[in-house]
């Protein structure tokens, strides 16, 4: 058993520390709404605390999962953030980020958690709703080996996959890597499905012809059908996705990378917005494709 504290009830938090307090682990959360820490308490039970700090106290592995940038640090830092608590043990712990926020981030919080001794991996995820609550997410993990390998099997409870691929900031690098194939993948489906309905073609035969083939992909296995009946209120919201090519620009122009593809996406996505869609699916992309 390993005491773990989780910071963050969202859509993905809240079933990702249920499943660490259904594999065993002693899991004390937090939540900046009580509300939904007491919710999950009694759903789950475990434990919940009044702060942050409160939370981390004594605590093995810290998971958070909050918003962005701005959320990690007031979450982390201050004398009611995770690190006070982690401070107040010994230091003798890790820390796990799974927001989707920055590398300048993430390397951030591992400096001032090494300040410490505490371990820190940047560990955002892919999978959406669906996979946090079927503990089936891919975790993209940064930081150093051995911390990894103490907390691999901790975050193994709600992880199909789980890959270290390099160093503290490259578990949100490839996490925009992740993002940038996202938004292609749904344009290309969302204009692919569009010209086959244009083309008075079985829709369903198409699907069953191509899926297996080249083309296929996790967005036409789950998202095809849904996007044809035109339902859209589930999976991986349009403002939780701008949000994520906020970053993933930003990082760009620091590289220098050209996203044109990513930038068209960002674009229908920002119309999207703009029509009250904001809480659509990103598959909703090919409503901008339909007649009138």
């Amino acid at each position: 058993m390993v005491r773990c504290a989780f910071v963050g009830l969202g859509v993905m938090g809240f079933p990702m520390a249920g499943h660490l307090q259904a594999a065993g682990h002693l899991t004390t959360v937090y939540n900046r709404t009580a509300s939904r820490a007491e919710a999950w308490v009694q759903e789950h039970g475990g434990a919940m605390a009044a702060t942050p700090a409160e939370a981390a106290a004594g605590a093995d592995v810290v998971m958070m999962c909050v918003g962005n940038d701005d959320d990690v640090r007031s979450v982390v830092f201050g004398d009611s953030g995770v690190l006070a608590g982690m401070a107040g043990a010994g230091g003798a712990a890790t820390l796990v980020d799974h927001t989707t926020a920055s590398a300048e981030v993430a390397r951030e919080v591992s400096a001032a958690a090494g300040d410490l001794g505490a371990g820190f991996v940047d560990a955002p995820v892919s999978g959406g709703q669906a996979g946090a609550e079927n503990g089936q997410l891919s975790i993209m993990c940064g930081g150093d080996p051995e911390v990894f390998e103490g907390i691999r099997p901790v975050i193994g409870s709600y992880a199909k996959a789980t890959v270290l691929v390099g160093p503290v900031g490259h578990g949100q690098l490839t996490k925009m890597v992740n993002q940038i194939c996202i938004g292609g993948l749904i344009q290309g489906l969302a204009e692919a499905l569009d010209f086959a309905r244009r083309a008075g073609l079985d829709l369903e035969q198409v699907l069953a012809a191509i899926s297996k083939g080249a083309s296929g992909s996790w967005q036409m296995d789950n998202r095809a059908r849904t996007m044809l009946e035109r339902h859209f209120d589930h999976g991986f919201a349009i403002d939780w996705m701008r949000k994520d090519f906020g970053i993933v620009f930003d990082e760009a122009a620091r590289l220098g990378a050209s996203l044109p593809f990513t930038e068209l996406a960002d674009q229908n996505y920002q119309k999207l917005q703009e029509q009250g869609h904001g809480r659509w699916d990103t598959s909703a992309v090919i409503e901008l494709l339909r007649e009138d």
